[in-house]
């Protein structure tokens, strides 16, 4: 292939077509499952809203202003980057079309990426602070009562064995927040007289893009390491139930996604799946919830 502005042109036109593909063949991502998806527009947000939900009153004389208490929670948007360098002795022997699939797999790796970072920030919320200063999944989350006084309250299960996740995946807001600055984009540095060109014989491709992911309200979350049964299932199910907000209010949450990495699977599907129990009597747990698997837990 003649090395001219023209055939790179046309060239960046190719691997942008696969690029393109990739993103399409990613298809529907799990992340918005689980994440309030935010728009943002400068170096970091701050979350105060997350320290109270708005709550309906009767109206009688003025109304009352209910200030949403600042948390002080910050998500500071992260850069983050893939590179590809392509041979000049490759294009010059139009050895190109060894290097499509490798961006056509550049762009699937780009759309999956928020599921990269938020399944795993999820399962580190056992030992990883949330809004309040807790752990996201703790036993000590902080909650007044009717009369205004501070008590505990749970959204872990217990346990020391593999993680799985009850959530209320209904709502507006999600138990997690994936922050999204700018998407990724293929770019290029394929210039004749580029440094790295003159230098390395490399034309050079990347991917880039600003995000983060943070946490957003623990009471719609249930996190457990307990084994996956019957027994831990409706525990989960009562505790997210039971959930108050400040004064006393029910939030009215319920269990309808169950989340499970691929090792619990089959504990899963057998218990919202199968007519009987384990002891041969009706299975009150069945289509219960819904089922969703998720690669990137462990």
């Amino acid at each position: 292939m003649l090395i001219n502005a023209a055939n790179l042109r046309t060239l960046y036109t190719g691997y942008s077509a696969a690029f393109a593909a990739g993103l399409a063949a990613a298809g529907a991502p799990l992340y918005p499952r689980i994440a309030t998806v935010v728009p943002s527009s400068t170096r970091s947000n701050e979350y105060g809203w997350l320290g109270q939900m708005p709550r309906i009153r009767e109206w009688i004389g003025d109304r009352v202003v209910q200030n949403l208490d600042t948390a002080g929670y910050t998500i500071k948007n992260r850069s983050f980057e893939s590179t590809i360098a392509v041979s000049r002795d490759d294009i010059d022997d139009d050895n190109i079309g060894i290097y499509t699939p490798m961006f056509t797999e550049f762009g699937r790796s780009s759309a999956t990426f928020p599921d990269e970072l938020v399944w795993p920030l999820l399962q580190a919320g056992f030992n990883t602070p949330c809004f309040d200063g807790q752990y996201f999944f703790d036993t000590d989350h902080p909650v007044l009562d009717a009369d205004g006084n501070v008590y505990s309250v749970s959204n872990f299960g217990g346990g020391s064995g593999t993680p799985w996740f009850l959530v209320d995946d209904s709502r507006a807001i999600k138990p997690l927040i994936f922050q999204s600055r700018r998407a990724f984009e293929l770019t290029r540095m394929d210039a004749l007289t580029d440094e790295v060109v003159f230098n390395s014989k490399q034309f050079r491709y990347g991917t880039d893009g600003r995000c983060n992911v943070g946490f957003g309200f623990w009471q719609l979350a249930h996190g457990s390491r307990q084994p996956l049964n019957a027994a831990s299932y409706e525990a989960a199910r009562v505790q997210l139930a039971s959930l108050k907000a400040d004064k006393g209010r029910p939030l009215g949450i319920s269990g309808r996604l169950l989340i499970v990495p691929p090792a619990l699977e089959g504990a899963a599907r057998k218990l919202l799946n199968s007519e009987y129990a384990s002891g041969g009597e009706t299975n009150q747990w069945k289509g219960t919830a819904e089922l969703l698997v998720v690669p990137w837990l462990a």
